[in-house]
Formats: C-alpha cells, sequence, structure tokens
C-alpha cells in the first residue's frame, strides 16, 4: 500500500513533465575479430512504431531485434520530468575480415521520423582470444560484448549442456547410460531438442522421463551452484569394438535475462525506487542453443578365453530359471517348459535358450514375452520363453538339463547356470495310435514314427472325374450371373450414398441424435467430476446443435423464436415445443441461479435427455 501510495502521489502533475526531442542513437564494437559474436544496440529516448534496421551486410544476424523499454521519473522543486528509453539490441557474428559500413537505423516517434548515425565496423583477424568459455558442452547466441552492462548477455559459464555416460569403456553388449543434463543460473522458459544424436554402432532406447516436467536439482560446479535440469536419458548398447565416438546432442532454449537502469551517475532518490523487481519488469528472451560435448567410447571384445558352448551373447548379471508343469502324463498330452531369464541388462535382444525334446515329442514354436524397467545402472526386466510339446508315444523320456551363458561385465568372466534334467513319464493314452504317426519336431522337418508307410484311407472318399474343368461348366455361368448381381447392387448402393453424402441437410437430420447423445456423454463426464462450467457448454451445445440439425436450421439465425416457429411448423406439440425452450433457458441460467450446483447439474442433464429423446421420436 505504501508502494501505491508513493506512486499515486508521484504521478499527480503530470501536466509538469517535461520531454526532450525525440533521438536514436547506436552503440556498438568498433573493432571485432572473425568469428566473434558482438551486439548492436539502437537507442531511443522516445518510444516510438515502425522500427527499420539497416542491412548488416558482412554479417551473420544471430538474433533480434530483442526490445526493452524503461521509464524513469523525477522531481526537482515540484516539477515532474519523465523520460523513456527503448533499445533494440541485435546479435551479429564477424565472418570475414575487411572494413563494413553500416548504414541508418529509423523509429517513427508521433509522426515524425528518427534516424541514427552511420557507422564503421572493422574485422580484424581472429587470434583466438573470444572462445567461447568451457564448461562442458558449447553455446551460441548473445556476443560477450562488455562495453555495455544493461546489454543482454547469457554466456557459456551461466547456461551450457553436458552429457554424463555411466563409464568411458565397456563391452560389446554391455549396457553404457548417457544422461544429458542442463546447467543455468538464468532463469529458462522453453527447452527443445533440435538434433538428436545418431548412435552409430550402438543399440538405443530412450528412458527419459516422458511426464513433460523437468526435474531440477542444484549442483555444484568449480565451486559454482548451478540449477540442474535432466533433458534426456539414453541407454546405449555397443554392437562392435573399437574406439566408438558419440555425435553431440543440438538443444535450443529461451533465456530469459532481466535489463536494469545504470543509476551510477544518477542523484535521484526515485530512481532507486523504480530500479525496485517490484516496477522492473524488463525481462529479454535470448534464444540460446546448446551442443554437448562430443564422447569417445573404448568398447572391448568379449574375451574368448574361458567362454562357455552354450553362450550366445547376453552381458550383464542375471538369473535362470526352468519350470515344468508336470512329469506324468499321456500321449498326445500336452507339456509346457518356462524357462525365466532376469536380471539388469539388455532383456530385450536376450537370445533364451531351447529345450532338447525327444525325436517323439512334436514341439511348438515358444511363447515369447519381455518386461522391463529402469533404474540407476539402466535396463532391468525379465524374460520368459514358453516352450510346449507334445509326446505321440509313450514310453520314459529325459530331458537334458538347460544352460544359460553370460558375461559379466563388473567381475570380466564368464557364468553358466543350470536346470535340473526332467525325467518324463508318458503312459498310452485312449484311442491313441502307438505304431506311428507324423509330428514336426520344429515345425520344418517331417519324420514317420515306426513305420515308412502312410495311413489308410478311412471313411467316404470324394471322388470325381479326371480332366474336369470349371471353365464352361454351368456352374462357371451360375457364378457369372451372381458376380453380375453383385456389381449391380454394389453400384446401388454407392449410388444412394453419394446422393446421400451430397444432401448436407439430409445428412445433419440423420446424425443429429448421434452427435447430440455424444455431448451428453461428454456432459456427463464433466457432471461427474463437478466441472460445472465445461458441463453447461456441453449441454447447451448438445440442445442447440441438435434442434439446428433436426430442423435444418443455421447457425446463424439459430434463436428461441427460430426454433419455436420452425417446430410448429413440423407439427411438433405444443407441449413439447415448449419444454424444449425450458430446457434451453434452463441451460442458460442454471450456473447463475441460487441452490445446490451438483443438483442443478443433474436435473438439467435427465432433462435435456428427457426432451432430446421426445423430440427424437416425433421429428
Amino acid at each position: 500500500m505504501r508502494r501505491q501510495i508513493i506512486l499515486f502521489l508521484m504521478l499527480a502533475p503530470l501536466w509538469l513533465w517535461a520531454q526532450d526531442d525525440p533521438t536514436l542513437t547506436v552503440s556498438t564494437k568498433k573493432q571485432v575479430m572473425v568469428g566473434e559474436r558482438f551486439q548492436v544496440v539502437f537507442e531511443a529516448n522516445a518510444e516510438g512504431k515502425n522500427f527499420q534496421a539497416p542491412s548488416f551486410n558482412g554479417f551473420t544476424v544471430l538474433g533480434g531485434p530483442f526490445t526493452s523499454t524503461s521509464s524513469n521519473f523525477s522531481m526537482v522543486n515540484g516539477s515532474m520530468s519523465h523520460t523513456v528509453k527503448c533499445t533494440y539490441t541485435f546479435a551479429l557474428q564477424a565472418n570475414q575480415e575487411g572494413n563494413f559500413h553500416i548504414g541508418s537505423a529509423s523509429l517513427n516517434v508521433k509522426g515524425t521520423k528518427v534516424s541514427s548515425e552511420p557507422f564503421d565496423i572493422k574485422v580484424i583477424p581472429d587470434d583466438g582470444s573470444h572462445a567461447a568459455p568451457s564448461g562442458g558442452g558449447t553455446s551460441s547466441g548473445q556476443g560477450q560484448s562488455q562495453q555495455n552492462t544493461n546489454d543482454p548477455q547469457v554466456s557459456g559459464k551461466d547456461l551450457f549442456l553436458r552429457v554424463i555416460p555411466s563409464k568411458k569403456s565397456a563391452y560389446v553388449g554391455e549396457q553404457v547410460v548417457l544422461t544429458y543434463k542442463l546447467y543455468t543460473k538464468v532463469p529458462v522458459s522453453s527447452v527443445s531438442l533440435s538434433r538428436m544424436p545418431s548412435y552409430a554402432g550402438f543399440w538405443t532406447k530412450d528412458i527419459s522421463d516422458n511426464s513433460g516436467t523437468l526435474k531440477q536439482s542444484s549442483e555444484y560446479i568449480n565451486g559454482i551452484e548451478y540449477t540442474s535440469a535432466e533433458v534426456n536419458k539414453v541407454v546405449i548398447v555397443p554392437q562392435r569394438s573399437g574406439k566408438l565416438t558419440l555425435d553431440p546432442m543440438l538443444l535450443e532454449c529461451i533465456a530469459q535475462v532481466r535489463t536494469e537502469r545504470n543509476n551510477s551517475r544518477s542523484m535521484d532518490p526515485f530512481d532507486v525506487f523504480f530500479n525496485d523487481p517490484f516496477f522492473n519488469r524488463n525481462i529479454v528472451n535470448v534464444k540460446k542453443e546448446l551442443t554437448s560435448q562430443t564422447i569417445n567410447l573404448e568398447v572391448k571384445n568379449l574375451p574368448e578365453n574361458g567362454k562357455p558352448a552354450s553362450f550366445a551373447g547376453a552381458v550383464g548379471n542375471y538369473n535362470f530359471r526352468s519350470d515344468i508343469d508336470k512329469t506324468e502324463l499321456s500321449t498326445n498330452e500336452a507339456v509346457t517348459i518356462t524357462l525365466t531369464v532376469s536380471g539388469t541388462g539388455n532383456v530385450e535382444l536376450l537370445q533364451m535358450p531351447t529345450p532338447v525334446f525327444p525325436p517323439d515329442f512334436e514341439v511348438y514354436d515358444p511363447k515369447i514375452t519381455t518386461s522391463t524397467d529402469v533404474n540407476s545402472q539402466g535396463l532391468t526386466g525379465t524374460k520368459k520363453a514358453e516352450y510346449l510339446a507334445i509326446p505321440r508315444r509313450a514310453g520314459s523320456f529325459t530331458i537334458p538339463a538347460i544352460e544359460f551363458s553370460y558375461f559379466n561385465p563388473s567381475n570380466e568372466s564368464y557364468q553358466t547356470l543350470s536346470s535340473e534334467p526332467y525325467e518324463i513319464q508318458v503312459e498310452k493314452g485312449t484311442g491313441s495310435d502307438d505304431g506311428g504317426g507324423i509330428f514336426a519336431s520344429n515345425q520344418e522337418d517331417i519324420k514317420y514314427l515306426g513305420s515308412d508307410i502312410r495311413h489308410i484311407m478311412t471313411g467316404n472318399a470324394h471322388l470325381k472325374p479326371m480332366h474336369t474343368v470349371f471353365f464352361g461348366s454351368a456352374a462357371y455361368f451360375v457364378a457369372l450371373l451372381v458376380l453380375l448381381a453383385l456389381f449391380i447392387i454394389l453400384l446401388f448402393v454407392l449410388k444412394k450414398r453419394e446422393q446421400l453424402t451430397q444432401d448436407t441437410a439430409a445428412n445433419r437430420n440423420r446424425k443429429a441424435d448421434k452427435v447430440a447423445r455424444g455431448r451428453l456423454k461428454n456432459a456427463y463426464q464433466h457432471l461427474k467430476a463437478k466441472d460445472q462450467e465445461k458441463f453447461y457448454v456441453e449441454m447447451s451445445q448438445a440442445l442447440w446443435g441438435y434442434i439446428a440439425d433436426k430442423l435444418g436450421i443455421e447457425r446463424s439465425k439459430l434463436s428461441m423464436d427460430t426454433v419455436s416457429e420452425t417446430m410448429k411448423g413440423k407439427n411438433v406439440p405444443d407441449e413439447l415445443t415448449q419444454q424444449f425452450i425450458d430446457t434451453l433457458n434452463s441451460c442458460e441460467f442454471a450456473r447463475f441461479a441460487p441452490g445446490s450446483a451438483e443438483e442443478k447439474m443433474d436435473d438439467l442433464y435427465q432433462r435435456g435427455i428427457d426432451v432430446i429423446s421426445k423430440a427424437e421420436k416425433v421429428l
């Protein structure tokens, strides 16, 4: 309240304001180096319109104009003066050596065109002194000009992108977690990924949190506190050995920089007052392009020494289990063996071991299910393989022990896990043929059991004369007639559909009830959520939309009177017409009427369903 009173007292004698003649000045470096980024600032002492920038030939415009406006009040001997400063800032980059002439900028101030003075910039060879600061990545955008401390600047030490690998050396097939983090000391309004790395030579899986919110935390780097946010997280699995290079990620963000007045030369106490953050709202958005550093990963081949015969490329830390649903069964009865591998590693690419079934078993392709999760170490999960087999002969059979081998990077050794062998007793089933039969052990090779003589066909055989042809027969002509009849029917249906499609009014009439019920369904969802505003909007659109479509009334001519007259013209009973009008009016005024909001919404919803159902029967 005290600030508001002071502001009112200062703004009271507005008629005593003094304003200098409008001017437009320019400030920038007179000499820059090739590749250096710098700023050109145009400053006006009055608010204007239609700012026209000069042509910056020979330079790359990285951004701009970034516009900011500030006001300054001062009071001397009872007289108040008001000054305005408008700045237009451009971020440029020098491309080549030489002397470059930059023309005038112009601004329209209250009908008067104000122009700046032209200026020259000399570009000299690069001596390496303007390189971007290190910080885990590089940034580009605003230059680092120090001639004006009020210019919006964001350096590579204030905002940078860094990729953090979980390890710098790995084996082929071993997972590595890459965490991309944004570090900042200034507010950031938006972040977007411009380019993701290609990850050539790697299998990848994005494990980022896709909730849409960046989780922030505080971190210290070289003794400086930063706000960090994880922008992306990827699991990569190298597929070949050697020194592999990970391309950098490119990210775009908008940094918000607050500009402040320079009061070093002002003795006016009110300048300090208006530089308070409560009044100073001069925020400049600075677009920044950030690039993460390049990562070199040393990938080693898996050792050949000690590699077991059952090894199929699994790398990580796993557990293995084998289960069988029964060991005593009859012929032609199914038995299932379930193999389960769980642990940390690339579970999705695991090659499951295969049980060795006796040749008298018919074996089907396994059913594979995979479930994965993410933790600090990367991917974890479980992979199951269910093998179903059917014995075709009676007897005692043995399924050998099943082995699963993997390489553990933590101790750099191979480990083999094994199940127990299974002894299966198969009894002769009822009606089973124990003398032989056909089965497919892997659904590719066909074998005959017990004998190479095929079974005799029993039952009624369907015979037909040899060398009979379908073309020219009675069935052939009947088929032609049937196809012709179907073609005519299809042609008629398509023609009818085309007519209905072209009749817009008929389409609206036909679909009016369906559209209204869809909106009533939405209204019911808002009713359950107790969202009054959305509920009344859906109910109003359901009622008005239904009657407009059903009666063929244009939306621009839709009103209570039009609805009433049109319904009477359609011989709708007066009672139903009045009920529909009353429901429309209730929908418009229900939200403002006293009483329980929930009861009003429920009553209006039931009335809406009732009146639309009655109107549908009549119309």
